[in-house]
């Protein structure tokens, strides 16, 4: 899909690009060597952004990628310009991230980059965790993203704890009322499977129905 849009951008000439986030659990499939092989062939605007949390479900990245934890390297094939970023510093992530871009925008075509994360808890509730150590996790947690972020705005004064809480405040009253509006909301109607249709057919096609 991001391909597709990224060949939007280019027909359109348009500055925009296209960002593509993925795990590490999809690098091993057929759509992830196809994508970035067709994306260099044409020269494409798409930023391909790995956020590798270092579990594929509950099988460990060296288990499962040649590359190990260094699956960026498997850009290289394509010729596409690829890095490694520390996924946990959000400045980090902001300075590559925004030369990524700006090399996309020139017109050389895609950029990929991996950005070395983790998952605290379970791949989901029926996740218990236990093909990991909690000291694992414990050393991990030292390098949370939100925490070490609100460690450094704070270092040079750039928030104050009652700025931040009334922050904090704003985003919990946002997500209650998304809650809200969606307990709250009719399903939608039948026609609503037509919304964002592209192309349809007016005509019933000889021995079938119209599809969309």
């Amino acid at each position: 899909m991001a391909v597709g849009l990224a060949l939007a951008i280019k027909h359109r000439q348009e500055q925009r690009v296209a960002v593509c986030f993925f795990g590490d659990g999809a690098v091993n499939q057929g759509e992830f060597h196809e994508s970035l092989n067709l994306a260099a062939l044409w020269r494409l605007p798409v930023l391909f952004y790995l956020e590798n949390n270092l579990y594929g479900m509950g099988t460990h990245i060296e288990r499962t990628h040649a590359a190990g934890r260094n699956v960026y390297n498997a850009a290289d094939a394509y010729g596409i310009p690829a890095a490694q970023v520390d996924g946990m510093d959000v400045l980090a992530v902001r300075e590559a991230t925004a030369e990524a871009l700006d090399k996309v925008r020139s017109g050389d075509g895609p950029v990929f980059l991996e950005a070395m994360t983790y998952r605290f808890v379970g791949h989901s509730m029926a996740d218990p965790t236990a093909y990991r150590g909690s000291s694992e996790v414990d050393v991990w947690r030292e390098k949370d993203p939100i925490e070490k972020f609100k460690r450094t705005i704070f270092e040079y004064d750039l928030f104050d704890q009652a700025a931040l809480d009334e922050i904090e405040d704003e985003v919990a009253a946002a997500v209650a009322e998304a809650v809200r509006f969606g307990e709250e909301s009719d399903d939608p109607p039948p026609e609503a499977l037509y919304d964002n249709v592209y192309a349809t057919v007016d005509r019933e096609p000889e021995g079938g129905t119209a599809d969309a």
